[in-house]
């Protein structure tokens, strides 16, 4: 059987768009049954908070269920190993945050590889620390703070989430820069370290905003600082520490993967709906009181961060000698 020139290049050109066509198409289908949100850590905690608000904006705008699941555990790796072996369907998305890219360095067993296993879909937002000190300390500005460690190497506890975790490797790039000894005392989680700097067990934290900003409008708290290169809508008085230590920048981030392998269809369409939410007042004014900026941006621009965050902290690190617990 003969075929025409014509015809064998119609052939081609069509079998050539197959993958386009079938990539839309993938994505005009999707999604069709409820997508699940996998959030490292348990419930309450602002990246959880944020991964429940962005999932009710998908449930209104895709009319599918989007439904968050905790799967806390060894510093978010469970959850994120989790998502790194779902099928890439779209039909399962990571929350990810800070602790992935700290974990890279921190971790030299991991089953998973962040950067290659999860691809980015977008940042959702700039998550900040404030550095907060038990009233007793005699130090009112973040200079009396750094002059009143030296003058007391040692003498000094600072309080974290645990070792590894963004608060730990905030304060260590702190100790770092300015050459202060604080002794670090790691809890199993945000909440005790705050209840025991309120008990003066140790003397300063670099809390997330979310967990320490009643206590600190309340008076029962001193900020000092907070760790963004800029200062914060929700706390517009407190300095950065840059503004006294030039070029600290110690921030997290919050935002969502997908399984390498989801179609770029999907991955578009979850980017410019979340885009779009990120741009509502209500979702933005939530972000806000959380400690957040939100910032938003293509599939890319998430990329990038993420491997900024994973070089960055990796230096701290290893400078610090920090190891898992």
């Amino acid at each position: 059987m003969k075929f025409s020139r014509r015809l064998l290049l119609n052939l081609g050109i069509g079998a050539a768009a197959l993958p386009a066509v079938s990539g839309v198409a993938q994505a005009q289908a999707w999604p069709s049954r409820p997508v699940r949100i996998v959030v490292g850590f348990p419930a309450g905690g602002a990246t959880d908070i944020m991964a429940r608000l962005m999932g009710e904006w998908l449930t209104q705008r895709l009319s599918q269920q989007f439904i968050i699941e905790n799967k806390p555990g060894a510093s978010g790796n469970i959850g994120t190993e989790l998502v790194a072996r779902a099928p890439a369907d779209g039909y399962t998305l990571l929350q990810a945050v800070t602790p992935n890219a700290i974990n890279a360095a921190l971790y030299s067993n991991l089953s998973f590889d962040f950067v290659k296993d999860i691809a980015p879909v977008i940042y959702l937002a700039r998550l900040a620390y404030v550095v907060v000190v038990n009233p007793s300390v005699p130090a009112t500005t973040l200079p009396e703070f750094i002059a009143y460690a030296k003058a007391n190497p040692g003498k000094i506890n600072y309080g974290s989430a645990g070792q590894g975790t963004p608060q730990n490797i905030a304060c260590e790039l702190f100790k770092m820069m300015t050459g202060v000894n604080l002794v670090h005392v790691p809890y199993k989680g945000g909440a005790p370290a705050v209840a025991d700097l309120l008990a003066n067990q140790v003397q300063v934290i670099f809390a997330p905003v979310s967990e320490s900003i009643q206590q600190i409008k309340a008076g029962k708290l001193r900020a000092l600082a907070v760790t963004p290169a800029k200062r914060l809508d929700v706390l517009p008085d407190v300095p950065t520490v840059a503004e006294f230590v030039p070029g600290y920048e110690a921030s997290g981030f919050a935002g969502i993967g997908v399984p390498k392998g989801t179609p770029a269809a999907i991955i578009d369409l979850l980017n410019k709906e979340l885009n779009a939410g990120l741009a509502d007042d209500k979702v933005k004014g939530r972000i806000v009181e959380l400690g957040g900026t939100v910032m938003g941006g293509s599939p890319a621009e998430f990329g990038t961060i993420v491997a900024e965050a994973t070089e960055k902290w990796a230096k701290v690190i290893k400078f610090a000698g920090i190891k898992a617990e």
